[in-house]
Order: structure tokens, then sequence, then C-alpha cells
């Protein structure tokens, strides 16, 4: 074994990982969920979170409420994070906000129904089913355990925010324009790829510049990796002059507005443009596709201008443009390091492997599944060829599904990021329970799947809940006299 050539294959590996998803996954889903968050924050009293979320409000609201919204926002584990944050910090309570934050990207509308179509109903509708009860339970769990540290988040949030006036209309249409930019770039419709004109610029090497660039970040399909595009590396540089920009405009932004601000605030509507672009080189040139993705992005990005120039108010623009830059420096950088270590730990792992440990619908199998979910992340829809090509090489039905809970949920950087915002005990005891819960989804779907009847699976249930609720009864009534002799 050559040790310096293996760990330069390892870097490679690495720095590959993350290029490509810097190039692809970035700019249309994370730039538009630092600003909804960034928004949310400034701009949202915590009256309006706290109605829906908020830590007193009855569970049959709050529970069922995060869990519909992040059904319905149907993004990824990444693009979850900042969202999370937000409302969490606008003083959601943990509870409603732990539930958002796995149900998001865990029943994500189009990941289930390609699931379907791919692997299988039974699995889509037992992914579906598993993830909804466990997100509430996960989140139920969380608010009792930590019921003290929520009590005194909340009251934190009291005096952050007190005295914040109630939301004005125009920042209600901003918020859901930047909701409607997130749609336009990330969602897969057909209207929004289909292309409606092409325009072919006599730029030559771009197939070269192309060629060189899979050259560099060589990438195989079949394990779910992605090269680097000409557009790709386009839009890196270009996110690198928007960090600039925005270190120089919006880190000290409350001395006032300078011409650096407004640069970075164009660079990202520039970006954002391009990125919905569709761009093909060839020897003849780049031809450059209209999308309904552009002109759904552009005609979001054209109001969110008009917007930010006439209707918020100075406050409201450096609040908003301040809190979304927040956002960025606490969770970009963990962004980076954990990707990049994924990819390095992608390379180590052998497909082979995945008959040998997961072939069986056993206790250690399912948990392996759940391990693989945690080391070898893939963006949203991508898991699921993945997960057939588990399947294809002897992975059993149950760990698969564990992998599918799990991979959504417990992916390197979103752990890193998750600790940064509720702090890391509070994340390491939700990654513990997401564990359980995603391997007991895959035992239990397991069972059904080698003929164990539907009433002895229920049986085995209803028996884990009861005791998981005893246990937790006793920790709330602890949790409160603890509470109780502290007042």
């Amino acid at each position: 074994m050559n040790l310096p050539s293996s760990i330069t294959d390892l870097l490679h590996a690495g720095l590959g990982n993350l290029a490509s998803y810097l190039a692809a996954h970035v700019l249309l889903c994370l730039l538009p969920a630092f600003y909804i968050a960034g928004a949310m924050t400034a701009l949202i009293p915590k009256e309006t979170v706290t109605r829906f979320l908020g830590r007193n409000t009855p569970k049959y609201i709050s529970y069922p409420a995060s869990a519909l919204a992040g059904f319905l926002l149907a993004v990824c584990s990444c693009t979850v994070i900042p969202l999370f944050a937000g409302i969490y910090k606008k003083g959601a309570g943990l509870g409603p906000a732990v539930t958002f934050l796995f149900v998001a990207p865990a029943i994500n509308i189009l990941a289930l129904v390609y699931t379907g179509g791919v692997i299988g109903m039974d699995l889509a509708i037992a992914r579906l089913v598993l993830s909804l009860a466990f997100g509430i339970g996960i989140g139920i769990i969380m608010a009792l355990l930590f019921q003290r540290a929520d009590a005194e988040h909340d009251a934190a949030t009291d005096a952050m925010f007190a005295g914040q006036a109630a939301m004005r209309r125009s920042s209600v249409i901003f918020l859901l324009l930047l909701v409607a930019l997130l749609i336009a770039g990330t969602f897969q419709f057909d209207f929004l790829k289909h292309s409606y004109a092409e325009i072919t610029l006599p730029i030559r090497g771009m197939d070269g510049f192309q060629d060189y660039l899979y050259r560099l970040v060589p990438f195989d399909p079949s394990r779910g990796e992605e090269g680097v595009t000409a557009q790709g590396a386009i839009l890196i540089g270009m996110l690198a002059l928007i960090g600039l920009a925005s270190w120089k405009g919006i880190e000290n932004i409350f001395d006032g507005f300078n011409i650096w601000t407004w640069i970075s605030t164009a660079l990202v509507g520039l970006t954002l443009l391009i990125a919905a672009l569709g761009m093909t080189p060839h020897p003849n040139g780049l031809t450059i596709s209209i999308t309904g993705k552009f002109l759904g992005v552009s005609l979001s990005v054209i109001a969110l201008a008009w917007m930010l120039k006439k209707k918020l108010t100075e406050d409201e623009t450096r609040d908003f443009l301040w809190e979304s830059w927040k956002f960025v420096k606490q969770i970009f950088p963990l962004l980076i390091v954990g990707v990049f270590i994924v990819g390095i730990i992608r390379e180590l792992i052998r497909p082979e492997w995945i008959e040998a440990l997961a072939g069986q619908n056993t206790l250690p199998g399912n948990f392996i599944g759940v391990v693989f979910g945690v080391f070898m992340y893939f963006p949203t829809l991508v898991e699921v060829p993945i997960a057939q090509m588990f399947l294809q090489l002897g992975m059993h039905r149950g760990p698969l599904l564990a992998y599918l809970i799990s991979d959504p949920e417990l992916s390197l950087q979103s752990i890193l990021i998750t600790a940064a915002i509720i702090g890391r005990f509070k994340a390491w005891v939700y990654v513990a329970w997401v564990a359980l819960f995603s391997t007991l989804a895959g035992l239990i779907y397991g069972s059904w799947m080698d003929g164990t009847g539907m009433g002895l699976v229920i049986l085995y249930l209803v028996s884990f809940i009861s005791l998981l609720s005893g246990a937790l009864w006793l920790v709330s009534r602890r949790n409160s006299q603890k509470i109780m002799v502290a007042h």
C-alpha cells in the first residue's frame, strides 16, 4: 500500500465531493434558504411563530403544524438547517422545531414519489408513515428531555425580540417571494425543467474546459457522485465573489450601508440567474437554454429586488441582510467541513461490504443501514438510485428503509451544524434518537417483508412505544419537580 498515494486519493475525493456539491447544490437550494431564515428572524414577530410552534402551544397544534410545514417545503437535509435555525431562534419550541427538522427532508414529496416508482410503493408508504410518526415522536421526546433548557430558550427569545412590531404585509409578501424563489430553483416539475429557447454563443474552448474539469474531478454516477461542469466552475467563482463582497458590505452593516452591500446583493441575484440557466458546451461554442426554472427565478429575483428597494424599511433591510449573513457564517463553514469529510469516508466504503453487513434484517444490519446514511450522504432524490444500487448489491429491504430514513437526517454536516445551533449535547441526543428510530423502522418493515404477521408487528411496535412512554413520563415528572423546586 502506497501511503502518500492513498492520502492523495482521499484528499482528492474530499475536494472533489466538495467542489461538486458547491457547484450543483448550494446556490438554488442553500442561498434562498439562508435568506428565508434571515427574513424569518428579522421580519416575523416572535408571537407569530410561537402561536403555532411555541413550546406552550397545544401539542395537537404545534406538532402537526411543524410536520405539515416540513412536508410542504420538500427540502433536503442541508437546506432545512437554516430554516430550522430560523424558527428555533425566533422562539419555536425545541420539540416542534426538531419535528420540522426531521420531517422536511424525510418525507420530501418528490423523494417519496421517486422511491415508489423506482423501489416500490410499499417502501415509499412505509417511509412516509414511519417518518411522520417518528418525527413527531422524536420532537416530543426532545421537548420532554430538555424542558428546562427549552423554557430558558423561550425566555431568552422573549428578551431578544421584546417590543417587536406586528408583521407588515410587505414583509409577508417578501417572505413568500423568497419561498417562491426556493421552489422555482429546486422543484423538479416538467414545466420548470423544460427549455423554451436556446442561444448559442460562439465561445470557443468551453468543451475543452468541461473535459478538463471531468478529468480534474473524476466521478462515478453509479455511486451517486457528481462531477463539476463548466457552469458549476463559474458558479463556484461567483460564490467566492459573493463571500468577499458580503464580508466587506454586510459584516459592519450597522455602521451603515456601503457600495459593497449592494454589490453583494446584486451578485447573489446574478448568480442565481446563472445557476438557473441550462449550459451545454460543445465544439462550436456554448448553448444557453432558457428554462422554466430560469423564468421562475428571474421573476422572483426581480420582485424581491423591487420589494427590497421600495417596500422594506431601511431597518428591515439591514436586519434582513445581517441575519442572513449571520446564518451563513454560522452554518456554511461547518457544511464545507462536513461535505469534505463525507467525500473522504465515501471513498473508503466498499460496495461489497453491503451484502455482508446488511444482507439480513437483523439489529446490526439495520444499524449498519443507519451508519451508511451518516457517512454516505447524497443530495435529495440521489439517495433513491443509490438505495436501488444497495438493493441490487444484496441489502435487505429492512436496512434499506433504515438507510433511507437516516440518510436525510444524519448526514455528518447536518450533525455538525445542528450542534452549533442547539448545542452539542442536545444534538447528539437527537442523533441517538434518530438512529434508534431509524433502526426500529427498518426492523419493523423488514420483519413484515420477511413474513411476520401485521398483528405481531403492531404488537412489537405498541410494546416499544408503551415502554418508551412510561420512561418518558418518569423523566417528565422528574423534570417538572426540578423546575418547581428551582422556582
